[in-house]
């Protein structure tokens, strides 16, 4: 019989130990299960281990080399010192333990807790282990999101990497101190911005000077940074530039919390409403002064492009530069929308500069969508292949969710009419004052209460189809066979667009679609 040995030692078990203690060390676990080895006379096939990760983390590289090798039927055995080495999800426990294992012909042994998948019996316990392995992540989770929290609402920075014009302090954990060198350039940032300077002029200006940006500041000067993920990652750019001039912790504030854990079996984040950010004012000294601060706060609400309730570029962070891989940015010229790369104007020669009108891309996804369709004669087929996020239901809710928004901003612009009325008659505002800001009111006040009146009309309808037994089939053919794409299209089918430059020979503009299916 071969043996495959599995030892895993997580973060959280190095800090329980004690100097004098290495009980959970790895060459303790792999000593342990060499002596049960040799005493049952089974063959050692190999020794797989896994330094520093958890037992919920699925992306193990010796945990999943050793299922590889269990479905090649390379040994006959897998043991561990207990099962939650092994896994502490009661999911795996099932579905290798339980389920793919003895169709494998593996046979599971943990020594601690007396696990064996050849005994009798020993499933129900076997189960038990998994269950409180679980609810052991579930409970750490929880802790640990608790001291998170906790350490933010005290003001401490919590995150692998400080941002850019800052240092973590050596001496006080979670306390942050001015980089001098890279705060000149941020307080040069808002300076030329408050002299009438453009982001992408900015952006320019320094790259003409070959001033690092962040990233490479950081990897230049040995600190730790997120690895680029696209070429030209030296170079300042537009959105750089942008975050910068509204992050408050130029001011000296620390505003986190921003992004919340989808799951504790997941390391995927997702975006939390502004309600529920923690802000604490001065827990560092600030680069940026608050007159100039404010300054640039004005120059930036003047600037921003007021765009009407829920809409969104059709193709917004979703097409990226074949060239450079940076996201292009949406453009508006003689009433048409044009999608561009703004590296090019970022630094001369940085890029050949992707350009594509929305109009032309828009039919080149159709024309690519229809293609595959076409390509499938079975629509059962199609249907398996092809999937999905939204239901019936998540649409029905998201509609409701929507039109509770409308209906909200709706009774603000018919609250704000009535305040504008008393103000006038207070004499706060003069009567052409109320009368000029009365008729913009009234006609937003008009427009969003047929949007959410439509809004809620959709909804009835879908709600009238899932009552009717309209199924996921026939809403899929519906869906696949439409003639305009809209952002909730985008977002459920496209995972990225790749788009080259303009062929001088042919005039045609390569585009790379990957598709979420």
């Amino acid at each position: 019989m071969k043996a495959a040995l599995y030892c895993r030692l997580s973060e959280e078990d190095r800090n329980k130990l004690r100097e004098t203690d290495d009980s959970e060390s790895i060459q303790n676990q792999k000593t342990m299960l060499l002596q049960h080895a040799m005493e049952k006379g089974w063959e050692i096939y190999n020794i797989y281990s896994d330094d520093n990760y958890t037992g919920a983390d699925r992306n193990r590289p010796a945990f999943n080399q050793l299922l590889q090798d269990a479905e090649s039927h390379r040994f006959d055995i897998v043991l561990c010192k207990t099962q939650s080495r092994f896994t502490r999800e009661l999911e795996l426990v099932e579905r290798y333990i339980h389920g793919l294992f003895p169709i494998w012909g593996i046979r599971f042994v943990s020594i601690v807790d007396n696990t064996d998948t050849e005994v009798k019996g020993n499933k129900k316990a076997r189960q038990i282990n998994g269950l409180i392995n679980e609810w052991y992540l579930e409970d750490m989770s929880e802790n640990i999101r608790g001291v998170l929290t906790s350490r933010r609402k005290n003001g401490f920075h919590i995150g692998a990497f400080a941002l850019y014009g800052y240092q973590k302090d050596p001496d006080r954990k979670g306390h942050l101190i001015i980089d001098e060198e890279a705060a000149a350039v941020v307080r040069e940032v808002f300076t030329l911005f408050s002299q009438g300077h453009g982001k992408t002029a900015i952006a320019r200006m320094l790259n003409d000077r070959r001033i690092p940006n962040p990233t490479e500041y950081k990897r230049q000067k040995g600190l730790r940074y997120k690895q680029p993920t696209s070429r030209n990652s030296t170079l300042w750019r537009y959105f750089a530039i942008s975050d910068m001039l509204t992050n408050e912790i130029y001011i000296g504030n620390l505003v986190q919390g921003r992004y919340g854990s989808v799951s504790y079996k997941t390391k995927q984040n997702k975006p939390l409403p502004p309600e529920k950010w923690i802000r604490v004012e001065g827990t560092h000294k600030p680069i940026v002064d608050r007159e100039l601060w404010d300054r640039v706060q004005e120059l930036v609400a003047q600037r921003t492009k007021p765009f009407a309730v829920g809409t969104i570029g059709l193709f917004a962070k979703k097409a990226v530069c074949a060239h450079c891989g940076y996201t292009m940015r949406s453009s508006k010229n003689r009433g048409l929308y044009y999608l561009k790369c703004a590296t090019r104007h970022a630094a001369k020669d940085a890029c050949v500069g992707s350009f594509l009108s929305v109009n032309t891309l828009e039919k080149m996804v159709l024309l690519e969508l229809h293609q595959i369709v076409d390509e499938y004669l079975d629509r059962d087929e199609l249907e398996r292949k092809v999937t999905l996020e939204s239901s019936l239901s998540d649409r029905i809710a998201r509609l409701t969710k929507d039109a509770v928004l409308y209906e909200k901003k709706l009774s603000e612009y018919t609250k704000g009419i009535k305040d504008l009325y008393l103000d006038k008659v207070k004499g706060t505002i003069t009567d052409q004052e109320y009368t000029e800001m009365a008729a913009d009111f009234r006609r937003e006040r008009d427009r969003l209460e047929q949007v959410a009146t439509a809004t809620r009309s959709q909804a009835e309808e879908l709600e009238e189809q899932l009552h009717s037994g309209q199924n996921q089939r026939h809403l899929l053919e519906e869906y696949l066979e439409i003639e305009r794409l809209n952002r909730e299209t985008v977002d459920k089918l496209i995972e990225k667009i790749v788009i080259g430059k303009r062929a001088p020979d042919s005039r045609q503009v390569p585009v790379e679609i990957y598709w979420t299916f």
